[in-house]
């Protein structure tokens, strides 16, 4: 099987390196790179820790993908590596620190007015985010960041796919609730 970086999906590239494919892992490596760091950023609230961690999942895919009996899709087992390898970094008492804000997203936009709204909006999302539970941030980042189903965030985290929903729904009621009283949200009953 050759590996195309844009042709083949998780799965392939799992399935090759369970066969020692380096291309293959290469491949892995880069288009998951960012996703797991960030679902560890937001696990661990530690760059430097979250790093080594996003090196130790690559590490164990790398070892166990021959393993892998694919009864989940191969995205949702390598995120619950990463979901497993953050809780034991808990577990140990490993103290961590927090990052105290996200970089910023440059708004190209010619507006300054609508660039300053954004920042704005940016910064209250950044503080709601902040607000929520460790356990309603995780829900948010993998429904909405990496468009994981309920039952593959469920499989991640080893909850039930309703208490997904549950916390989904509360964790974007939550936000909303947060984002109108910053003035993020504008509804139709607000002027301005």
């Amino acid at each position: 099987m050759g590996v195309n970086a844009k042709e083949n999906s998780v799965d392939e590239l799992v399935a090759a390196i369970a066969v020692g494919d380096r291309l293959a892992f290469d491949t892995l490596y880069r288009r998951l790179e960012r996703p797991l760091y960030r679902f560890l950023i937001l696990k661990l609230n530690d760059p430097h820790r979250s790093s080594d961690v996003l090196h130790d999942v690559f590490l164990e895919v790398w070892r166990s993908a021959a393993a892998f009996r694919g009864q989940s899709k191969a995205q949702t087992w390598i995120f619950a590596i990463a979901w497993r390898k953050a809780m034991e970094v808990h577990r140990k008492g490993e103290r961590v620190t927090y990052q105290e804000s996200l970089p910023d997203q440059i708004d190209e936009s010619p507006d300054a007015a609508t660039a300053l709204s954004a920042a704005e909006d940016a910064t209250a999302v950044r503080a709601c985010l902040k607000g929520l539970s460790e356990e309603h941030r995780m829900v948010l980042e993998l429904t909405f960041f990496e468009e994981m189903s309920y039952p593959d965030i469920g499989a991640v985290m080893g909850i039930p796919e309703g208490t997904v929903k549950s916390r989904v729904y509360h964790a974007k009621q939550l936000m909303l609730r947060c984002l109108s009283a910053k003035g993020a949200v504008r509804g139709s009953g607000r002027n301005g």
